[in-house]
């Protein structure tokens, strides 16, 4: 990969180390905050990346919710069973409640 996407993926990793304990944001608000607003599907690349980077995946999902990055998480539901460790209510591997555990970026940082 080339240096500036592997630069981008460390800034996408960083944000993604902030999100708070039994809270969720979503690969395009990662993406607004880094301003690469239309970048979410390559936040979503970084994401599928960040095993062993003590990054917290889990914390990220689609802007309505969808747990779209399980399949990258060994077993079937780790990604839903990390999230539900947190006290995040998951069904059908939707997020319930989404705006009371959303947590967004650009409003935080």
């Amino acid at each position: 990969m080339p240096p500036e996407t592997l630069s981008f993926f460390e800034k996408v990793y960083e944000v993604a180390k902030k999100i708070p304990y039994g809270r969720v944001t979503s690969y395009g608000a990662i993406a607004k905050y880094l301003g690469a607003g239309k970048s979410a599907r390559i936040v979503g690349y970084a994401m599928n990346g960040s095993h062993g980077k003590d990054v917290p995946a889990h914390r990220v999902v689609n802007r309505k919710g969808l747990l779209t990055g399980k399949h990258h998480f060994e077993g079937t539901n780790l990604m839903q069973q990390l999230l539900e460790n947190e006290g995040v209510t998951v069904v059908e591997n939707q997020i319930q409640n989404l705006e009371s555990v959303y947590w967004d970026p650009v409003k935080e940082l």
